[in-house]
């Protein structure tokens, strides 16, 4: 379970917020693994919090999909399969592969602007070592594009999915070689929307959410294959005399 670094939470009104916060980037920096148990006996000593202020916490992650509270067993981080991310970066190329579309065909020159402001803080993240701050300038461009697009029914849809989209991202970021990639893929997005290439730009769009979910699912089977070996050796063990084992 990871200790908070500096997470002294002064403020009471702003306690639950800063607990979800807390929880939400352990999990999107992958300090907290899919499936994982949350103890919360653990991470109530932990952060110095009452248990109804972690359940309330909870409640706002389990609305998002980022964990799950079942009975008897309690709140677990949602481990996302194979299907799961396909059914997810689908639904992604079709909503943002035609926001890409629209904003380089309606889009005003501000709002280009804009973009290519996102991008340039995009890169700038990229060449640091902060995962959250990467994550969140990539929002931040999703939101201008969104947002210039001109569509409100793709930007009514689109946040429902954005706390899974972006444990996703984390997930797809796990390959050393893909941020590069997927900074490269950006730019010739930008590149076609700039030039007001509206096909073009769709293509772009999808075919960084085509990369990207190679990506992803890799990470996820290699993820699988670590579990299930982990998993051989506990039951080897325990067969040999460990714990569980017959006298």
């Amino acid at each position: 379970m990871p200790s908070p670094t500096s997470a002294i939470f002064e403020k009471p009104t702003t306690l639950r917020t800063r607990v979800e916060e807390f929880l939400r980037t352990s999990i999107m920096d992958g300090r907290l693994k899919g499936g994982e148990r949350l103890r919360e006996a653990e991470l109530c000593e932990q952060l110095n919090i009452s248990r109804s202020t972690l359940r309330e916490a909870l409640r706002t992650l389990e609305a998002e999909r980022l964990i799950s509270i079942e009975p008897h067993r309690g709140p677990t981080v949602v481990r996302i399969t194979e299907k799961a991310a396909r059914d997810l970066y689908s639904l992604r190329a079709l909503l943002e592969g035609f926001a890409a579309h629209e904003f380089a065909r309606l889009a005003s020159d501000t709002d280009v602007e804009r973009l290519r402001k996102a991008v340039d803080a995009l890169h700038r993240q990229a060449k640091g070592s902060n995962k959250s701050a990467l994550l969140a300038a990539k929002h931040d461009f999703y939101d201008v594009l969104l947002s210039g697009c001109d569509n409100d029914l793709i930007k009514d849809m689109l946040p429902g999915l954005l706390s899974r989209i972006n444990l996703l991202r984390a997930t797809s970021f796990a390959r050393a070689d893909r941020l590069p990639e997927s900074m490269a893929e950006i730019d010739t997005i930008f590149e076609r929307i700039q030039a007001r290439d509206p096909q073009g730009a769709q293509a772009a769009a999808q075919s960084h959410i085509v990369n990207a979910e190679r990506t992803a699912l890799e990470v996820l089977r290699r993820q699988q294959e670590e579990a299930s070996t982990r998993e051989g050796d506990r039951s080897g063990t325990e067969g040999r005399g460990g714990p569980g084992a017959a006298g």
